[in-house]
């Protein structure tokens, strides 16, 4: 896929039942213009227009790069 990058989003939320903390995620398919992004950036995503059927987020900028893509 060019121009797209897939985001995984983990937020931590308590369980109802057992009042624990339990991961949950959820993965967005982004928009990236200039196909910056690599595996393991952080990312900050802006809601827009729908580019395709499930690709309604664009990459605002690169918050973190990877230190795999550095070396």
């Amino acid at each position: 896929m060019d121009k797209t990058v897939v985001v995984t989003v983990i937020r931590r939320v308590r369980d109802r039942r057992f009042h624990k903390f339990v991961s949950r995620r959820v993965k967005y398919k982004a928009h990236d213009e200039h196909n910056t992004c690599g595996v393991g950036d952080t990312v900050e995503l802006i809601e827009c227009r729908p580019y395709s059927r499930t690709k309604r987020w664009r990459v605002l900028r690169t918050i973190e790069k990877s230190k795999e893509a550095l070396s």
